[in-house]
């Protein structure tokens, strides 16, 4: 190779044999290290086909326009398709996928190759790739796929969201690359329906994401299921301390490969511009609608923290007249894909996501990429801004900063020595917003009518994946309540009879009762908190105690009614129209009676005056 130079030279704290953990004194020994001096994006003279790569795989890059590699792609190639352990290290948007996935599209065996018939297992995966999301994993499929047109290699993706019947079909009709996530992966294989014995490569892209989304047990678990004798390649831009740990135990001799470009020593890319604003909450909106204005601006990513955040702008931008879809986990999967294909498909051209779109999402022409919000750590800006200035085109990162977010982007500005300590405060209206980002003078906040030209995100078919975990709809208004007793606080119940107020305090259980038995009963629930034990079994439809509780009920509120309708001693029946007369010692009529105090005797209420006599 002429535009790549082999050499021994590595970051501090490491030296040619020894790979140190970015964060702890973790290290593992490597075979060596293979440090790039050539601008990542630089391609190499020679072909693909100069690294013995098959025919018919050279064919089907180059029907995809792919003839030349980059230079991690050269360098991973010439060892990779050897049978040795990797560890390859490169900032992203450097082209990994190509280096790991044309190996393992070679080493494995297809049903009309030689010696299929005598693998252990026919037809079950020989090259396991394991990505930390969704996304991905259909992305590297794709590639993959690409790359494999010409070659009798079958590629499966397995991921959760999707139905698990056309995954398992799939498999059985036989496989030769299985790329998925760590959950629907493990699942198959303790359902054993993930046969892992034919495994002779194990590819790890994303290494430290998935540390971040504790998915490395899982993927310790795969790869103890795999042979012991296999080739492994793992892929990472950081090296934390687990992933070297993980690394040492399951990697022999691995030789570590870091691209780098000597121009660009930065942590962050030198193709991206990154520009940062303090802004106020309740202005990022119109801030957004006019650099989305921006001339020359082709599609553009928008990270929010929240999912709620990323739906609430997502609609907002589509009333102001703009191309614009959602990413985020409160989406269906199927949700999730519709508005990545529109994107690719130049159906829309504002993608808005929470971080799951963060990590391996390639799609051409993205110059601009959006924070919406100040991200957690430096680790996190990194991946985000990386969406753009890929492959060696231009980009442009801009970053809210809320005032309360001002210490966390210190932290990060110091991290990744962006020298812009102190965000300069930005609105809409600033015209230093206007003249940093080429927006057009006099630029509103919506899209005029004569430039919304793209079809938006209805025009791309919604796929049924036949997801799973769909609910069969809201409960019923009687389940919501089950846990406060059938009364509920809509009905003001408190036990199972309903209303505090809805009658005496007096009564039997299940009135509300304060007193014997009712009484007994309303603390008992109240004691168990709202809707304990006994609330929720009268609450419940299908039980038979239901009707005998209503009955109950009705039968308790006729004899509160017969206590209230009493006679007096000379015979006189009173009513709730007929007031009895004022006897000795009781209140004038036109003051409200003292009410009674009750107490059950022998299963009948007996009322006790105030005197403390009974009547």
């Amino acid at each position: 190779m002429q535009n790549t130079e082999h050499t021994t030279d590595t970051p501090p704290a490491s030296d040619a044999h020894h790979l140190v953990a970015d964060d702890a004194p973790d290290a593992i020994d490597v075979e060596e290290t293979l440090v790039s001096t050539d601008e990542p994006h630089a391609e190499v003279v020679e072909t693909f086909a100069d690294f013995n790569v098959r025919p018919d795989i050279v064919e089907s890059l180059a029907d995809a326009g792919i003839i030349h590699p980059f230079p991690i792609q050269a360098m991973t190639l010439s060892i990779a398709l050897g049978g040795h352990d990797i560890i390859g290290q490169a900032k992203t948007g450097t082209g990994k996928t190509l280096g790991f996935g044309i190996p393992a599209i070679q080493r494995v065996v297809g049903p009309e190759d030689p010696g299929y018939e005598k693998l252990p297992v026919p037809g079950a995966p020989q090259a396991l790739v394991v990505v930390p999301t969704r996304e991905l994993a259909v992305q590297v499929a794709g590639d993959l796929t690409t790359a494999a047109k010409k070659r009798n290699a079958r590629i499966v993706t397995i991921y959760g969201g999707r139905a698990y019947e056309p995954q398992i079909e799939a498999i059985k009709q036989g496989v030769e690359i299985v790329v998925g996530t760590p959950g629907r992966l493990i699942d198959l294989y303790r359902q054993k329906l993930l046969v892992l014995k034919n495994v002779k490569i194990v590819v790890l892209d994303e290494a430290d994401e998935m540390l971040d989304l504790g998915f490395l047990p899982d993927v310790e678990t795969l790869i103890a299921a795999t042979p012991p004798v296999r080739q492994t390649l793992l892929f990472s831009a950081t090296m934390p301390g687990p992933v070297i740990a993980m690394a040492r135990r399951y990697m022999t001799q691995p030789t570590h490969i870091r691209a780098a470009d000597p121009e660009d020593e930065g942590i962050t890319k030198k193709d991206i511009r990154q520009v940062i604003y303090r802004a106020h909450n309740l202005d990022k909106a119109e801030v957004v609608a006019r650099i989305l204005q921006a001339r020359n601006r082709g599609r553009a990513i928008i990270f929010c923290k929240t999912k709620r955040t990323a739906a609430k702008l997502s609609e907002e931008l589509i009333d102001r007249g703009f191309a614009a879809g959602a990413i985020h986990g409160d989406l269906g999967q199927g949700a999730r894909e519709q508005a990545l294909r529109a994107f690719r498909g130049d159906k829309i051209d504002v993608l808005v996501a929470t971080e799951v779109a963060a990590r391996g999402i390639d799609v051409d022409d993205i110059t601009h990429v959006i924070n919406y919000q100040c991200p957690e750590d430096e680790k996190a800006y990194l991946h985000r801004v990386g969406r753009t200035g890929r492959a060696g085109k231009k980009g442009t990162a801009v970053t809210f900063v809320d005032w309360d977010d001002v210490p966390r982007w210190g932290l990060i500005n110091k991290a990744l020595g962006l020298d812009t300590p102190e965000p300069i405060e930005t609105y809409s209206s600033s015209p230093h917003l206007f003249t940093d980002l080429d927006i057009p003078e006099g630029t509103k906040g919506r899209l005029p009518r004569k430039e919304r030209k793209l079809a938006g995100i209805d025009a791309e078919a919604l796929e049924d994946l036949g997801e799973t975990g769909k609910r069969g709809g809201a409960p019923t208004g009687q389940d919501r309540s089950a846990g406060r007793g059938s009364g509920g606080r809509d009905s003001g119940g408190r036990g199972s009879g309903g209303s505090r107020s809805g009658g005496s305090r007096s009564g039997d259980s299940g009135t509300g009762g304060r007193s014997g038995q009712g009484g007994e009963a309303s603390r008992g629930s109240r004691g168990r908190g709202r809707g304990g034990d006994r609330a929720a079994e009268a609450a419940s439809a299908d039980s038979p105690a239901t009707d005998t509780r209503a009955s109950n009920n009705r039968a308790s509120d006729k004899r509160a009614s017969d206590n209230r309708a009493t006679t007096d001693p000379a015979g006189t029946e009173t009513s709730g129209r007929r007031r009895r007369p004022v006897g000795e010692g009781e209140a004038p009529s036109g003051e409200r009676p003292r009410r009674s105090r009750t107490r059950r005797r022998n299963g009948e209420v007996v009322a006790k005056s105030a005197g403390g006599t009974e009547d």
